[in-house]
Formats: structure tokens, sequence, C-alpha cells
């Protein structure tokens, strides 16, 4: 295989209502004669690759604009990145035509002052137009690929990649093709416009006047039909393993980590990971304390004979307030399958907040506020633990029984006699989202 890229200078300045598909055939036309590397007549199987800003002036996207930094948020359909830097701020941004990238492809450089270049309405759309003229010119099958310059993740330097096409299968999936040992590839697509329009950008440049180049050589995909277009480059918002940038996806997770938390009856039969639990406890201890202590106990609980004899326990001891209230066995037994999530659940965990660090006052008022004040703080790190099972995208449930009976469950469990427990914790994997 021999691939050519050939450079096509223009030189005159494009404006709003040119013809560019006419400026593009007297240009490449331009180069028969002496120049050693024309390349002749466009052949069939030549790709056209054009630089998005002539296609942008061309079309009339040349407006005026207060800042580049509005004409951005105009064009921006959410931010995925920004960072500040001695220049400003930089934007990652996703345009509506899903492209992510830099400041959203708005230009201001090359136009009149207070003015700027944005991106083509619908690049494809852009790409079948031209291949069509350009096609009837030189009476040959060709492809057209729109580009515009990106930066890239992990990477430094930049590089042009197709934002339109027409004519050219934009992808080549290598998927269920043999290596040459005999495997099976499974996850090889070759961005075949992007590589098109990198090898342009070679003999392009950027200050050379050179606005569009012919690639030849890879008539293999080269199209009848105008395709799929670079549309197809573009990578599904659910299939995107960096949907944000970092400090976006920190700032979304604090303000969303509050509302994930639910109240999840129903479990998945999976375990949960020792590293969940480590976690959300770690987070639970971080909660305020009175008087700078750190009250914390947690009780974790797999199945098994400790888990059941409390369960148990905690489901006479309600019976029986429950008879003293005058409800009916039917009543009670319904009533008491309430608490057959404890059951079910893949660990519990037992909260409880000591008291013994409560300050001892002589009259019953202040008593009652101390204790108060260490059952508040109790609260807290009951929701922490919540909050942070949840942000590690597991569910939990949080029952009160053992506060109803605190005696049973101190016994139960060889707890101190300070310790007052905080409900009980379910915890599990979701059935349902």
């Amino acid at each position: 295989m021999t691939l050519q890229a050939i450079a096509v200078p223009i030189a005159r300045r494009i404006e709003p209502g040119d013809d560019l598909a006419a400026i593009i055939v007297a240009a490449i036309s331009g180069l028969e004669g002496p120049h050693t590397h024309a390349p002749g007549a466009v052949r069939d199987g030549d790709i056209i690759v054009i630089t998005s800003k002539v296609v942008s002036k061309a079309e009339g996207r040349v407006v005026a604009a207060p800042s580049r930094d509005a004409a951005i948020t105009e064009e921006a359909v959410r931010v995925v990145a920004s960072k500040a830097h001695p220049g400003g701020v930089t934007r990652i941004v996703q345009t509506r035509h899903g492209l992510v990238m830099a400041a959203a492809g708005v230009d201001a450089s090359n136009v009149e002052s207070g003015t700027v270049v944005l991106l083509p309405v619908d690049p494809d759309a852009s790409a079948r137009g031209l291949r069509s003229r350009l096609s009837t010119e030189f009476g040959a099958t060709i492809a057209v690929v729109i580009t515009d310059t990106m930066g890239r993740p992990w990477r430094l330097g930049l590089t042009d990649a197709a934002i339109g096409a027409a004519g050219i299968m934009p992808l080549d999936d290598y998927t269920g093709r043999p290596d040459a040992f005999g495997r099976t590839l499974e996850m090889t697509v070759i961005a075949i416009a992007d590589e098109v329009a990198a090898a342009a950008d070679l003999v392009k440049g950027k200050v050379d006047q050179c606005p569009v180049a012919i690639v030849r050589g890879l008539g293999q995909y080269v199209t009848d039909a105008d395709g799929p277009g670079a549309a197809a480059l573009v990578r599904p918002l659910d299939d995107d393993l960096f949907t944000l940038g970092t400090a976006e996806a920190m700032q979304a997770g604090r303000r969303e980590a509050v509302l994930h938390r639910r109240t999840v009856r129903h479990f998945a039969d999976a375990p949960v990971p020792d590293t969940v639990l480590d976690e959300a406890i770690s987070c639970a201890q971080r909660a305020p304390a009175p008087h700078g202590s750190s009250p914390w106990g947690f009780i974790v609980l797999p199945p098994g004979e400790q888990r059941t004899a409390l369960l148990d326990s905690l489901a006479a001891a309600w019976r029986t307030d429950l008879e003293l209230d005058g409800h009916s066995p039917e009543s009670i037994d319904k009533r008491l399958a309430r608490g057959d999530i404890l059951r079910r659940a893949p660990i519990i965990v037992i909260p409880t907040v000591s008291l013994e660090r409560a300050h001892a006052y002589p009259d019953a008022r202040r008593a009652s506020a101390e204790r108060d004040m260490f059952i508040a703080a109790g609260g807290a790190c009951v929701e922490n633990l919540l909050v942070s099972i949840a942000a590690q995208g597991y569910g939990s449930a949080w029952i009160s029984s053992t506060f109803f009976a605190a005696d049973t469950t101190r016994a139960v469990l060889g707890l101190d006699p300070h310790a007052q427990p905080l409900g009980a914790v379910a915890i599990g994997l979701p059935a349902q989202p």
C-alpha cells in the first residue's frame, strides 16, 4: 500500500456566500503543470479533506459575539471539564453535534475583531453537499472529510479529527477477524476518518493557507453511498467512561450523594464486600460528636446464629408489646413480618452511641438534653453510614427495632451498659435499580 497526501493551497480568503466547491475545483486544477507532486485529475478513491473553518466561513457561520466565552456558552450543551490557567479558563464542552472538544470549536483567529467562527450547523450535511458537487466536477467517486483540531486525553499535542464525512467508511471494525497468530480480535475498531484527517493535517499545516488536501491510496474505504458520516464516530454517552472531568465528577458526586439514599427493602443474592462496609463505617465516624468524643460502635452481623438470636429476641419483645396493646394475633404476625428484611439482608449493622462520656447533671432538664445531644449525634452517624452505602452503589434500610428493645439488644450482643443501639441497618445490593 502507498499513501499519498497532497496539499491544496488556496490563496484567497473565504468569505460568507462563497462557492467553496468551485474554489476547491479551481485550486486542485491549479496544481496541474509544473508541480512535481501534482495529483493529476482527481481519481476514483481519492479523499478530499477540508478544514471546517473554510466550510463555516462559506456557510456564513461567522457571527458577531461580545466575547468568545459568550459564544462558547451558546454553542455548548454541557460542560465536561474546565481548567483555569494564567491566560484564562479552558472549557471542554459537548456541542449540539455530540462533539466533545475545547471551546466548542469556536474560533476567533483570522476573523474581524468582535466576530467568531462557529462550526458548521451540520458538518455531515456539508460534507455530502461538497461531495456531490466535487464528484460531478471531477467525474470520479470520491469521499469528503471535514476536519477540526482537537486535543486528546492523556496526550500532549493537537491532532485533526473528522467532524463531517461523506462517501467514506468512518470506522473499520476488526471484531471477529483473526490476528497473525490466529486469535480472534474482540474490540479493535479503527477510526479511519480520523486517521485520514490527521494524515491530511501533516501537509495542510496550520498557517500555510492550505485548508484542503487530497489523500490518495485508501480507495478501499471510499463508498458509492454517502454513508453514516462522522456522526458514527461520536461515542454514545452511556458508553463513555469519561463523561465528566475530574473536578466536575467530584462536584456532581458531592451534590448528588445524599439524593441517592433510598430505603431499599429487596436485595439481590450477592455479598457485600468488606471494602464497602469499611468505607461506610469510616464515613459514619466523621459525624460530629459531643465533647470531642468518638462514641460510635458498629456491630456487623452476617447471616448466622448471633443474628438469628438477636432477631428472635427482638421479635419476642415486640410481640409482647403488641399483645399488651391489644392487637390481634393476625395483626401481630403482619407487623412482625415487616422485620423480615433484617433476616433476608446479606449484612446488617447495629450502630451504637456510647453515653459514657455524657456529662452528669444534677437536674433532669440538663441530663435529658445531654442525652438528646448524644442521640442526635448518633443520628448524624447513621445518616453518614447510609449515604456512603448509597454512594457506593449499595442499598440500605434503617429499621428502628433495637431502639425499642435496647436492653434485649445489649444482652444478646454483650454490649456495654452505656451503649445505646441506634436501630439496625440492612445492607445489600438492590434487587432493582
